[in-house]
């Protein structure tokens, strides 16, 4: 049950970023450009999931569960770190780099983006990066 919820939600989360031009690169980096060719049409479809989200959230914690897993998984911390600071940083500077982020690029396979066959192995070396640096690093305060 878990995996066709998954899916179907995947998939609906895929063509919602087709539909919006969050797969297009070019109409990622003209919102990023204030002062050139400044297309605003992308703050519409954030404000658009800002308000879903808002929405959904008070609607969903009202369960006792969700619908396909036995329990709600919530983020243990909530310390504003480094760590926390650091990684959107570098997020932010690669979405305005490249006019991606992972969703919007691996939907842009599936259209034939070539930036997005350059982007994928740089996105998923920096998580490997990531998550040795983390290792090493708690291997570090283990010993």
């Amino acid at each position: 049950m878990s995996f066709i919820v998954n899916l179907v939600l995947g998939l609906l989360f895929g063509i919602g970023l087709v539909v919006s031009g969050m797969s297009n690169p070019a109409k990622v980096l003209n919102f990023l450009d204030l002062f050139g060719t400044w297309d605003p049409s992308l703050a519409f479809v954030m404000g658009g999931a800002v308000i879903t989200a808002f929405l959904g959230y008070r609607i969903v914690f009202k369960r006792p569960k969700p619908v396909a897993s036995a329990s709600f998984h919530l983020p243990a911390s909530s310390a504003i770190d480094r760590r926390l600071l650091i990684g959107p940083a570098i997020f932010g500077i690669g979405w305005g780099l490249g006019g991606f982020c992972p969703g919007p690029a691996l939907t842009a396979t599936t259209l034939g983006a070539a930036g997005a066959y350059a982007f994928l192995p740089m996105m998923f070396l920096g998580m490997w990066l990531a998550r040795m640096a983390a290792a090493r690093k708690s291997a570090a305060a283990a010993a």
